[in-house]
């Protein structure tokens, strides 16, 4: 498989997971009361929709088609996240952990094509970096977040 190929295969890749992403925290504004943290997941949800741009963008300056659609796993964990959400006696704090999971996926698997940054164009190793710095400084928000949400403050 030349490196063309991969590239697009790990772009579409990435892509997938953030179209999930992005609906994992549409999902999570809307099954959430607290409003501060409605705004904050609304927020998450925009950067990965810029993530998915930056991402199609490089696909189309390829000439390769973008994947244009989430995946059956992430349908199947917004799933979960509702259904953990509604059984739990802190639903914020149920809430945070599956976006901390969601979150720590997605840095495993930005890691994963980034082991093979010599196969890839240099703007797509910029991007892919930054994205992946973007999304641990995210995960450390969500464990703030969720101290709090453990403590009932938020």
């Amino acid at each position: 498989m030349d490196a063309k190929v991969k590239t697009e295969q790990y772009l579409n890749d990435l892509l997938e997971k953030t179209y999930d992403a992005q609906r994992g925290y549409a999902n999570a504004a809307e099954i959430t009361n607290h409003v501060e943290l409605k705004r904050w997941f609304a927020e998450q949800g925009a950067k990965r929709t810029v993530y998915a741009a930056s991402l199609t963008k490089e696909l189309k300056d390829m000439n390769q088609d973008p994947e244009l659609d989430g995946s059956f796993k992430g349908d199947m964990h917004r799933g979960w996240m509702n259904l953990k959400a509604a059984l739990s006696l802190n639903k914020d704090e149920s809430i945070l952990e599956e976006c901390i999971t969601g979150e720590k996926k997605a840095i495993e698997e930005y890691t994963q094509v980034l082991e093979h940054k010599s196969q890839l164009p240099p703007t797509v190793v910029s991007i892919l970096e930054a994205q992946k710095d973007e999304i641990q400084a995210t995960v450390n928000t969500i464990k703030r977040l969720e101290d709090v949400a453990e403590n009932n403050n938020l």
